[in-house]
């Protein structure tokens, strides 16, 4: 790993800032309002998501819950309604009781270190970070994939970033380069050079800001960073998804309180060893299939009349419509009409 000087940091201080001043993205939303509430929205949201994706999703949840005490008093249902399309549901739950934490037992009183602010639910390091450095002025680092990134290559960490312990080796690294003045800045500007110049693919580190800082492209191996090792590939497995209709309405299952999709309608779902399994009419020839993080499902559609449990019932078409479905619902129902 390099070590810079107190002269090279305050250097790159002023050409990283200097450069997000002039080209940074000062005009998304939750960066024209510091408000620890908007800030936390917006990090929620980019949670796994591209910032185009997230864009009118938070424009429009900020619309329906303008504050943190409108979020703690909604309905739930509302609330993931607003957040159907954004996948990974939990972190609507746990952005809600969040706010219900700071509405509530906190008296709209936001904690404001980050070590505090990690006391929410769904607050990790990162996440704190950003709020602290952002609405609070902390001076500490925001590591995320990008800072990983953009500082594996500028200072040559060869430090494996998917081991938990790299992530104390990152902050202490780059806890001495914050801006102290601008702590907020410095990160959001980390966040824009990654997602620029500093990309996992194609960098363009001639042209970036910081080229000069540049330690892996300096030495021609700016693609050997961040090191990281790879995933496990997804365990596959296979369901039957039950069609069962009467008159106009299709049945739908509540899944279990825990788990994956966790209190979401779906057609009911029932694992299966084999294809030769499958018992009722097959409706589909290839399967449904939805990614998880460590699972693959495959999914047969199966037409089936079965006699509601107590956690099945018939739905109309408005009805379901209501509902805040799963991707994975809304991906059956278009098989379902593709078979119809």
């Amino acid at each position: 790993m390099e070590l810079w000087s107190e002269n090279t940091i305050e250097e790159f201080r002023r050409q990283l800032l200097t450069w997000y001043d002039e080209n940074g993205r000062a005009n998304l939303p939750w960066r024209l309002n510091h408000e620890p509430y908007r800030v936390l929205v917006s990090e929620i949201m980019l949670q796994q998501t591209q910032v185009d994706t997230v864009l009118p999703y938070y424009e429009r949840f900020m619309i329906a819950f303008p504050t943190v005490q409108d979020l703690a008093h909604a309905p739930e249902t509302q609330v993931l309604k607003l957040w159907e399309g954004l996948g990974y549901y939990s972190r609507a739950r746990n952005l809600q009781k969040a706010a219900k934490f700071v509405a509530d037992d906190l008296y709209g009183n936001w904690p404001e270190s980050s070590d505090d602010l990690q006391e929410l639910a769904g607050v990790g390091p990162y996440t704190a970070a950003a709020i602290a450095s952002i609405s609070f002025n902390e001076v500490v680092p925001a590591v995320d994939g990008n800072a990983f990134r953009v500082f594996s290559r500028l200072l040559k960490i060869d430090d494996d970033i998917a081991q938990a312990k790299t992530r104390k080796i990152f902050y202490d690294a780059i806890l001495p380069i914050v801006d102290p003045q601008r702590p907020g800045d410095f990160n959001q500007a980390i966040m824009d050079l990654g997602s620029s110049y500093m990309t996992a693919k194609n960098p363009d580190s001639e042209h970036s800001p910081v080229q000069a800082f540049n330690a892996a492209y300096r030495d021609g191996v700016e693609l050997l960073y961040p090191v990281k090792t790879k995933k496990p590939k997804p365990v596959k497995q296979l369901f039957v998804a039950t069609v069962s209709r009467k008159d106009n309405q299709l049945l739908f299952e509540k899944r279990p309180e825990t788990g994956l999709l966790a209190d979401f309608w779906t057609f009911p779902l029932t694992q299966i060893n084999s294809i030769e399994d499958i018992k009722g009419e097959q409706l589909n020839i290839k399967p449904v299939v939805h990614v998880f993080t460590h699972r693959r499902w495959e999914i047969w559609l199966v037409k089936h009349q079965i006699t509601p449990l107590e956690n099945q019932k018939y739905l109309t078409q408005n009805e379901w419509q209501q509902l805040s479905l799963p991707t994975l619902q809304h991906k059956l129902l278009k098989a379902l009409e593709e078979c119809d």
